[in-house]
């Protein structure tokens, strides 16, 4: 046997356990945050903190509120978490320095990056998957439209112990146009 067992307690386990009655949901600490198309509920289960250099575009791929207030608070080179989202709802296009991968638990998810000046997407179902390499320039949107009073689930895992996301070029653009943003 090459693999160390290690002896843990119960109390010990259960700060590993994050009952979804007991996860808070936080709306803000991303630049697109208060955007009407981009307002989203992220909740950060397992994993990492703010990047320690946050700043304009550059930010916690949760948020700052959500990576700071992760459910079980550990460092093991991946998170996860959940967006909930209405209809017609989701982030503006960013990027990643690590992998993300998205599964949706409820409704349909639209998942889209750019490439060559185009936008290509794939739509999800529950139990789909979807997994975006670093660098790619990517969104995710609920489009269950035939139930425009409810919110879905999207489950994410992120790699990394402390990525970080930017906004594109263009989200901050419009961004600051729309006065969402400093013009500075």
């Amino acid at each position: 046997m090459g693999i160390p067992s290690i002896r843990v307690t119960r109390e010990e386990m259960r700060k590993r356990v994050a009952l979804f009655s007991e996860v808070k949901g936080f709306g803000g600490g991303l630049p697109d945050s208060n955007y009407p198309s981009a307002e989203r509920t992220l909740y950060n289960v397992l994993g990492f903190q703010p990047p320690a250099d946050s700043k304009d575009a550059v930010t916690s791929p949760v948020g700052d509120h959500a990576a700071k207030n992760a459910a079980i608070k550990i460092s093991e080179g991946f998170n996860l978490g959940f967006c909930e989202a209405s209809p017609g709802k989701g982030p503006m296009m960013h990027n990643h320095d690590t992998n993300e991968t998205f599964m949706p638990i409820t409704g349909r998810w639209r998942c889209s990056w750019e490439v060559d000046d185009k936008v290509e997407s794939f739509d999800l179902g529950p139990c789909d998957v979807i997994s975006f390499p670093a660098g790619v320039v990517r969104r995710f949107e609920n489009i269950t439209h035939d139930e425009p009073d409810a919110t879905h689930r999207l489950l994410f895992v992120i790699s990394g112990n402390g990525p970080k996301a930017e906004f594109s070029e263009g989200a901050m653009a419009e961004l600051k146009e729309q006065g969402y943003l400093d013009a500075n």
